[in-house]
């Protein structure tokens, strides 16, 4: 078989994706102080983008070194659920913000902890649903005319992909705007209270609604290409096609680690302190609130 170029950038961006959330995924579970609700979820996020490149390396490797239906199979089931659950913790982060800042006074109880379990529960449960359906027989290897433009999913298992990251994207966006109406009501709050200068309020609104505009324009740009073509694509068009929109979706669990993790004072603590030989748990920890909007 022909080595395909896409192939091997999509295995080299899975490896990136891969040694990028194994270092947060490390660095959460042996912190003892990384056991807020927080990081928690940072963690499934991680977890998810590990998997996603694990699954984007054995997809190489299941083309060119071990092709096998058997193989096929695990691996877009695996891709399936990782990035299903990368999806979803984004959103669950996005929830975990919004009720941090909505219920400020209520957020550090034992509800907090019991909410988060049960958004991981229900993230993880359903993405390991839509990944175990092409393994259990819902794919397209004995039909290739009911193949999507992502063999060996049907084309009604990636529409209803692509409808469920639509319904996820306005729920983030939607999310997002209440985030920024609570920052900005808060901020100038503060400016009315301190007798700041209104550019003091401009500067903090602003800064907020740029960190908005990162996080929701990283993830529109990279999974909106692949959402719709995998609507309106159809498996007769050609796989460069498929190459083109899937390549940026990947790149969206590569920029999650610098976004949600490597920007967290308490992560770069840690970072610094194994970079440095020290010990992490020596280090102060601030308030273990979500970070920054």
């Amino acid at each position: 078989l022909a080595l395909n170029p896409w192939d091997v950038v999509l295995c080299i961006s899975g490896t990136i994706i891969s040694c990028e959330n194994a270092i947060v995924v490390v660095v959460i579970f042996y912190t003892p102080a990384f056991r807020a609700p927080m990081f928690l979820l940072i963690g499934s996020l991680a977890t998810a983008d590990l998997l996603a490149g694990l699954g984007l390396i054995l997809h190489f490797a299941s083309v060119y070194f071990i092709p096998s239906e058997a193989v096929s199979l695990l691996t877009v089931g695996l891709l399936v659920t990782s990035f299903t659950a990368s999806v979803s913790s984004l959103l669950t982060i996005t929830i975990d913000r919004y009720l941090s800042l909505y219920n400020a006074l209520t957020y550090y109880s034992e509800r907090t902890v019991t909410r988060t379990y049960i958004m991981l529960i229900l993230t993880w449960g359903a993405s390991v649903c839509y990944g175990l359906l092409p393994v259990m027989g819902w794919n397209c290897l004995k039909e290739p005319s009911a193949c999507s433009i992502v063999k060996p999913l049907v084309k009604n298992h990636l529409i209803i992909l692509s409808v469920s990251f639509f319904m996820v994207f306005a729920a983030m966006l939607q999310l997002y705007v209440q985030i920024c109406r609570i920052v900005c009501r808060h901020a100038h709050q503060i400016a009315v209270q301190r007798h700041f200068l209104a550019s003091s309020h401009y500067v903090t609104t602003r800064k907020g609604i740029a960190t908005l505009a990162v996080i929701l324009g990283t993830f529109a740009s990279c999974w909106l290409p692949f959402a719709v073509y995998g609507l309106l694509g159809d498996y007769s068009y050609p796989a460069l096609y498929t190459y083109v929109t899937l390549l940026p979706a990947t790149y969206n669990s590569m920029l999650n680690p610098v976004i949600y993790a490597f920007r967290n004072q308490e992560i770069q603590k840690v970072l610094w302190a194994v970079c440095c030989g020290c010990s992490s748990s020596t280090l102060p920890f601030r308030s273990r609130s979500p970070s920054d909007v």
